[in-house]
């Protein structure tokens, strides 16, 4: 079943890059008490993700936070160490965490994982943003065809 607005995102851990090096994060440091854009990659580094998505909410950073937005989040499926190198690569670090759901399961537990096999990369996450207040979705946001039409920060800054 696919998590919809209303409903409490499922308890989860991510890897994140530090200055110590990678270190576990849940669900419940990351939006506990906060409001949060949240949005969802198939792969860091892909095309559509790198060059369409990630920049969108890069650029309107300023913008989110300007309409009370604590903290913007990607997540992944990919490993912490791919995060670190994409964040780095996309001039995002210190803006937007980037937060790794390694095995899927943060996907998975949302009921928004989808299979890319076809594409030589396993289960990964389906593309989509969504907000997020204290741990409760207010708005969902998930493509449904290729490209980025429904789930850019465009979209995210009108509903909020």
């Amino acid at each position: 079943m696919t998590i919809s607005p209303g409903d409490h995102l499922p308890s989860a851990t991510f890897s994140i890059s530090t200055a110590d090096g990678p270190q576990k994060i849940t669900t419940d440091e990351i939006f506990a008490g906060r409001k949060v854009v949240l949005f969802a990659v198939p792969g860091a580094f892909t095309p559509t993700c790198h060059m369409n998505h990630l920049p969108g909410f890069l650029s309107s950073f300023g913008a989110l936070k300007d309409k009370g937005v604590d903290t913007v989040a990607c997540v992944s499926v990919n490993d912490v160490f791919v995060m670190k190198h994409w964040a780095k690569a996309a001039e995002a670090e210190g803006k937007i965490v980037f937060l790794a759901d390694g095995n899927g399961d943060f996907a998975k537990a949302c009921g928004l994982s989808s299979d890319f096999s076809e594409y030589g990369m396993g289960v990964r996450s389906k593309r989509y943003s969504m907000i997020v207040d204290n741990g409760v979705v207010k708005t969902l946001n998930v493509e449904t065809g290729p490209g980025v039409t429904e789930s850019g920060a465009e979209k995210i800054l009108t509903q909020l």
